[in-house]
């Protein structure tokens, strides 16, 4: 599931790179830490993730429409052995502050996707998984890297997938690059 997930995230940055430039689109890569919180927080430590995203910005405005796709895990806590596994993608509005140009520009975003979460304990033969449907909040801010169209970004969200019996949530936190118009 890993090698799948990274080879996603690569195959979209290498393949779509420069006929999506053209057309306004922006590629970004990257990846992070997961931070559990709620009910997920007293089974699951920190993890990390990996996402791959693609936006699309409305003519003449500072709103684009991104798609975004991520793949995180998390091991449980106490001794407890297995891991919890997040993959899935959002549809969201992304509104940017500031000009096109500006050398640090902020932004916001939300949106609403489907994520299969899996959790698994070896020892207890526990093996669960349910795809629910997920919500997705926060901002980020992006810095201009020289005078092309590469961005360095990081952003940060609050997340919610609505599983069975309560909601699994977390926060996760995304560095890397995005390039394109």
């Amino acid at each position: 599931m890993k090698r799948v997930a990274l080879s996603l995230v690569a195959l979209i940055a290498i393949a779509g790179a420069g006929s999506l430039s053209a057309q306004g689109v922006r590629l970004g890569i990257g990846g992070g830490l997961v931070l559990p919180t709620g009910d997920y927080k007293t089974v699951d430590k920190m993890g990390w993730l990996v996402g791959a995203d693609a936006t699309y910005w409305l003519m003449g405005a500072p709103v684009g429409i991104r798609v975004e796709g991520q793949y995180s895990q998390t091991s449980h806590k106490n001794g407890v052995d297995g891991n919890s596994k997040i993959i899935g993608g959002l549809g969201e509005l992304v509104y940017a502050f500031g000009q096109t140009n500006d050398q640090i520009r902020p932004y916001i975003l939300g949106g609403v996707g489907i994520f299969n979460v899996k959790v698994t304990v070896p020892s207890a033969s526990f093996d669960s998984s349910e795809t629910k449907v997920g919500f997705g909040g926060g901002a980020g801010v992006a810095f201009k890297l020289g005078t092309g169209g590469t961005r360095f970004f990081v952003e940060g969200k609050f997340m919610t997938v609505s599983t069975s019996g309560s909601s699994t949530t977390f926060l996760p936190v995304r560095a890397g690059f995005r390039f394109g118009k």
